[in-house]
This record gives C-alpha cells, sequence and structure tokens, in this order.
C-alpha cells in the first residue's frame, strides 16, 4: 500500500477527538487503504490488536449485515474483553440500514474512537450525535503520482509523466495496473462506482437516461449548463427523459462524489448567480474511461486544475464579471485567488484583459498547459501546469 501522509497525518491528528471521523470520496480514491494503514498505526502505537475493530460491509464477511439489528448482532458477537478504548473502522458503513442508531449507541455507552469511510455523502449523517470530523480523500495528485512511480520532480520525462497523468488520472488502482491493462481498470472503476452507488442505491430500472446524462457532462466539462439544458438535448438524441429526472441523477452523481458542481459567482456584487453552473469529474482518467479517445485535452486540463485547488483546501466558484467569465474564484480562510485554465496564446491574452477589470489587490494566477520563459505579466503569475501541480 501507498502510504498517503497528507491524509493519513489528519487521521492520526483527529485520533481519539469526541468527533466521529469520516473519509469521504469516490470509490477507489484510496479510502480502504487509507483505513488500513491507520490501523497500522494504532498497532505501531502500542494498542492491541483485540483493541481495533475494522469491519468492510463490502467484504464477503460482511455483506450480510445490511440492517441495524444484523449490525447490532455482528458487534455484540465479538465477544469484546474490553468496552472502552476500542477504535472501530467501518468501511462503506452506508450501506447499512439505520447504521448511524448503533453509532451513536457505541460512543453514548463507552469510551471509544469511530472512525468512517464512505464512497456516498449519506456518511454525512446529520442523524449522528456529538459532531463529525470529515476528511476528503482525493485520487492521487500529480505530486503522489509521481511518488508511486518512485520519480523526481526534476526527471526529463516529467512531461510524458504529466501527459500519462492527464491520460489515465490517478486512481491507486490504475497506476499501478499495466498500460495494456489501464483503460479496462478505469471502466471498471466507474461502472462500480456507477451502478453500486447511482444505480442500486437509487433503484434506478431504466439506465439509458442516466448514461445519456453521464456522457453530457463529460462530454460538456467545462461549459455551463443546467437540467433543461441537459434534458432537451438528449431527447432530441432520442433518450427520453425529463427536467427532474435530469435533476435527480445530477444530485446523485455529486453525492457519490464522481461529479462536482460549481457555481457562478458575481464577482462585483459578491453573490451566487441562479442560472448555469459546471460540472467536473473527479478524475481526469474517468471522462476516459466512458469517452475513450474522444476525450479532450483542454477540459482534463480544467478539470485536473479544478481537483487541484480543491486538494489544497479551497473553495472554488466560477467568477463572472460584466457578463463575462473570469475564471475560478478560490477561497481558503481570508485568501481569495484567482486561477484560469489557458491553452494556447490567444486565451492568455483574452484572461489576462478579464482579470485587469478585477479591482481589489487578491493574487491572479493563469496555468497553462505550455511552458513559457515569462513569469509574470503586470500583476498576474503565469505558471506551467507541471510546474504548479508540483508547488
Amino acid at each position: 500500500m501507498f502510504e498517503r501522509p497528507i491524509y493519513l497525518n489528519k487521521m492520526i491528528q483527529l485520533k481519539d477527538s469526541d468527533a466521529i471521523k469520516i473519509l469521504t470520496g469516490v470509490r477507489g480514491s484510496g479510502k480502504s487503504s487509507l483505513m488500513k494503514l491507520y490501523k497500522i498505526h494504532l498497532i505501531n502505537e502500542g494498542i492491541p490488536d483485540r483493541n481495533i475493530v475494522y469491519m468492510d460491509f463490502e467484504s464477503y464477511d460482511c455483506q450480510s449485515i445490511n440492517n441495524q439489528e444484523r449490525l447490532r448482532t455482528a458487534l455484540n458477537k465479538l465477544n469484546l474483553q474490553i468496552q472502552d478504548g476500542i477504535y472501530w473502522l467501518f468501511d462503506e458503513i452506508q450501506l447499512v440500514t439505520g447504521w448511524q442508531q448503533v453509532i451513536n449507541d457505541l460512543k453514548a455507552n463507552s469510551d471509544c474512537d469511530v472512525m468512517i469511510a464512505g464512497s456516498n455523502s449519506d456518511v454525512l449523517s446529520d442523524e449522528l450525535y456529538g459532531g463529525c470530523s470529515e476528511i476528503s480523500v482525493h485520487p492521487l495528485s500529480f505530486k503522489e503520482f509521481l511518488q508511486v512511480k518512485q520519480m523526481s520532480s526534476d526527471s526529463k520525462t516529467i512531461d510524458e509523466v504529466y501527459d500519462e497523468f492527464e491520460k489515465y488520472g490517478g486512481m491507486p488502482a490504475v497506476l499501478l495496473t499495466h498500460e495494456e491493462s489501464k483503460n479496462t481498470a478505469l471502466q471498471g472503476i466507474f461502472a462500480s462506482s456507477v451502478l453500486r452507488d447511482v444505480v442500486y442505491k437509487s433503484f434506478i430500472k431504466d439506465s439509458a437516461s442516466l448514461k445519456g446524462v453521464i456522457s453530457f457532462l463529460l462530454t460538456n466539462i467545462g461549459s455551463f449548463l443546467n437540467a433543461s439544458k441537459i434534458s432537451n438535448t438528449l431527447n432530441d438524441r432520442g433518450v427520453v427523459t425529463s427536467v427532474p429526472t435530469v435533476r435527480r441523477y445530477l444530485n446523485l452523481l455529486e453525492t457519490s462524489y464522481l461529479f462536482d458542481k460549481v457555481k457562478k459567482y458575481d464577482i462585483e456584487n459578491h453573490e451566487y448567480l441562479k442560472t448555469n453552473s459546471k460540472y467536473f469529474v473527479v478524475d481526469s482518467g474517468l471522462n476516459r474511461s466512458t469517452l475513450g479517445q474522444a476525450a479532450d485535452n483542454i477540459s482534463s486540463m480544467e478539470s485536473i486544475v479544478y481537483m487541484e485547488l480543491k486538494r489544497r483546501g479551497y473553495h472554488v466558484d466560477v467568477g463572472y464579471l460584466d457578463n463575462r467569465e473570469i475564471g475560478f474564484v478560490a477561497t481558503r480562510l481570508d485568501e481569495t485567488v484567482y486561477v484560469r485554465r489557458v491553452f494556447d496564446l490567444s486565451e492568455a491574452i483574452d484572461a489576462t484583459e478579464g482579470f485587469n477589470k478585477i479591482n481589489d489587490n487578491c493574487k491572479k494566477m493563469l496555468v497553462s498547459s505550455y511552458y513559457q520563459e515569462i513569469k509574470q505579466e503586470n500583476d498576474i503569475e503565469i505558471k506551467y501546469i507541471v510546474d504548479w501541480l508540483l508547488e
């Protein structure tokens, strides 16, 4: 297993806190591996193995534990010698109906530490007592990608490695798969996420319209969309659907962490616009898993920039000024950064003109797909995407 210290350290810092710790993220992003690494850390700290209980509700041993009563029965059968000082590690617990009450009872009746991992936002339940601490787990960053491949950031082949990262994304299982099997691995992860976390969970019988929505989102990454536009387009293509159905599917794709919805933000008036939003796929490789060779580098790059900002802890919106898109507005505590992905020189000129209309002193940055010697234009930083991802 590849150690991911950014996430593991967060888990360790929250150890023994009263809050329920919750790892969230798309299926295949590495949550289960982190849970196992955390268990190893606890053992290395001197916690007896009998005091650590790890349960994966997708495993063969736990598949039959699908409701509150069966979960209580399974826990009672553990015959733990002590009631206090237990570290409970529950993986994909959202598959158990009524799991929240069991967790509440564990916390109320014993001195224990609870950590949960889930591939659906259902794990962020308001039925849990005592508060929660969320740790969002993303697919591998480019930095992590290099570390797994045991490559230096100053390697002469760094640009080729970035092309691989853009093409196949950062799902750990895909990176560790042989080249000829990467597309198959990607398709399996995407299909698993859609089937388990969307179709089965929501009892969708006809998946044609869902597949249509997914394909439409992937071919329109970086474009402003709404449910009405998607519905009309699909119906014109012979895929029968409706606006309420599309809205439901969009919500399900968000709650399964496959796509992020990014709102329009009026920079001048400091308010959100209720019109169209953008949707970004959580991993550029998943774009390829559905579209194959049709996946385009521009949309993949924009998704990569968006996800990197999220990894760095920013809240991200799409800025608008004078009825014109400016780029990403990334905020973190008291910091605001304007970031625009540019693919060629004409886009760079257009982005610079847009930035110049913003009347504040916040940092402005262009992330470029091509390397250039100029690092700054007026007050606007210009960074080659590979260099920026390695900061």
